[in-house]
């Protein structure tokens, strides 16, 4: 690898993935491909001084909260990584602590385990950057997709952008019940605000910090219900959404998997209170 100061080497151009976020990287593929085909793939500058802002609540993911980070940061985009461990006790409080000091990651602990949307609420509070994402620490998501879910919210398409794991080829297929519940859950939550989504559940969630912001002190959701309240209350805003589709590695609760039949049952609760009764 090159010191600072030096032209950087093939193998840099090749693997540095910073570069793939640059100017002139994103001009040789224009020229190279065609304005249309960079389109397609999503191959594009960022802004000046632009950086995104990824919160990871963690529950006891011990084994995969390092490995979440790596992936992040290997996508090479400016970021802000905020990881909230949320009382675990299998020892991801160490794991999480191993980041301390480093100027990239805030690291937040709830004493108690409180939930997913406290960790996300918690996350906001600490956000700084353009544009904020949700990333659970596991490995059913795939980081490398931020690119395709930033496109329209920098082209200015969208203003909010989900990433869904269903309606394309490029995925792992989920049990059968797994989809039927949540296709059950989005069509319902779609009545219920207004926009016809295909995964309302989906953990990417991405908008400008502005949005984010602009519902924070209405949040009122401490676990998986999160993901149905923000839906409703940046719709009821009048919000512009889209969806990319994103891959996705389904894991079994032996695996560490979280959510349950209680959690699809709050949903349902959720859908009728901030979407058909505007709560």
């Amino acid at each position: 690898m090159h010191t600072h100061g030096e032209e950087p080497t093939k193998i840099d151009r090749i693997i540095n993935p910073q570069r793939l976020w640059s100017t002139d990287y994103v001009d040789q593929m224009r020229a190279l491909l065609g304005e249309s085909v960079c389109r397609q793939l999503a191959i594009y500058e960022l802004p000046a001084e632009f950086r995104l802002t990824v919160i990871v609540p963690v529950f006891n993911e011990s084994g995969t909260v390092s490995g979440t980070v790596l992936r992040l940061r290997e996508t090479g985009m400016p970021m802000q990584i905020i990881l909230i461990d949320d009382g675990s006790d299998d020892g991801t409080s160490e794991a999480v602590d191993e980041f301390l000091g480093e100027k990239d990651i805030v690291v937040v602990h709830h004493e108690k385990n409180r939930g997913k949307g406290a960790a996300i609420r918690t996350g906001i509070e600490s956000a700084e950057g353009d544009v904020i994402v949700i990333q659970d620490a596991d490995r059913e998501y795939e980081p490398t997709d931020f690119r395709y879910l930033l496109q329209p919210i920098l082209a200015g398409e969208a203003d909010i952008a989900y990433g869904t794991r269903y309606g394309h080829c490029d995925r792992q297929l989920s049990p059968w019940w797994h989809q039927a519940v949540n296709n059950l859950i989005t069509t319902l939550a779609s009545l219920a605000v207004g926009i016809r989504l295909s995964d309302v559940e989906t953990c990417y969630k991405m908008a400008p910090r502005e949005h984010f912001d602009a519902i924070k002190a209405d949040l009122r959701e401490s676990r998986f219900g999160i993901e149905i309240e923000l839906t409703a209350r940046w719709a009821r805003r009048g919000l512009r959404f889209t969806e990319r589709p994103i891959r996705y590695h389904h894991r079994w609760y032996d695996e560490g998997k979280k959510i349950g039949w209680r959690d699809g049952v709050r949903a349902l609760w959720c859908i009728a209170k901030y979407g058909f009764f505007r709560r």
